[in-house]
């Protein structure tokens, strides 16, 4: 199956990320689209496996198929988890939905390494235009700081938001370059230390909700290949086992 065709038939949730998603959009922002498509279970069943992601077809658009964007999720990594929080829903379906009720169960404390992790990485590459240029790339600085408002918030309330209320118009200062390198610094450097300190008492558990995520990615598999036997099947001698493999039935088979 083409990979066009994967995103264009089986997305089950499709949000707009972004500048637009976050309340900081200008008249010349880009609309970043992000989705999810579930790969029928039989393309598994191949040696050659379906892709466990997908750029386009429409411009800025980028897709991950579930069982890959459930595993980031599960490291919290900030832009997956951000793209199961976006207040811009584009398309959902009733597995889509599963997985968005499954969102407080890829929360954990891990979120302040991970998104430290990436504000340092991105803040690295700032310092590298300082250098380099004498300037920053101040758009990167303005997505830094959002980050670790984002982060802070995170382990202080549990809730991750992806909207930056009031703090749209700093936060666009700092685009607009009409922040000091220096300030920009300090601000960086204080919300981190927030975050560090919202991170010793936070509500969230140290720990994801392995089990629970991986309980929806079976059930959802299962049922893809429940939808695909036996039509999609082959003739073959082994299709009575692959059924009964499929209802559950088989393992004594093995």
């Amino acid at each position: 199956m083409h990979s066009e065709a994967l995103v264009r038939d089986h997305t089950i949730y499709a949000c707009v990320m972004g500048s637009r998603a976050f309340g900081l959009a200008t008249d010349g922002s880009d609309t970043d689209r992000r989705g999810v498509f579930l790969a029928p279970t039989p393309l598994f069943w191949r040696f050659d496996k379906p892709p466990t992601h997908v750029e386009g077809p429409a411009d800025e658009q980028f897709s991950w198929e579930l069982e890959r964007f459930c595993s980031l999720a599960l490291r919290a990594n900030p832009n997956i988890l951000e793209c199961l929080h976006s207040p811009l829903v584009e398309h959902v379906d009733d597995t889509g939905r599963e997985l968005l009720a499954l969102r407080g169960a890829f929360l954990s404390r891990q979120v302040h390494e991970t998104f430290a992790r990436y504000a340092l990485g991105q803040y690295k590459k700032l310092e590298a235009d300082v250098r380099g240029h004498g300037v920053p790339r101040w758009k990167h600085a303005m997505h830094l700081l959002r980050l670790l408002m984002a982060s802070r918030d995170l382990l202080r309330t549990g809730t991750l938001t992806t909207d930056v209320g009031d703090q749209r118009e700093p936060l666009l200062a700092v685009r607009r370059g009409e922040v000091s390198w220096a300030r920009f610094e300090a601000w960086m450097s204080r919300l981190a230390a927030e975050a560090d300190e919202a991170a010793t008492r936070s509500p969230l558990p140290a720990e994801p909700d392995h089990a629970r995520v991986e309980d929806f990615l079976v059930r959802t598999r299962r049922a893809s290949a429940l939808r695909a036997v036996p039509g999609a099947l082959p003739s073959h001698p082994d299709d009575e086992l692959v059924q009964e493999v499929v209802d559950g039935r088989g393992v004594g088979q093995f």
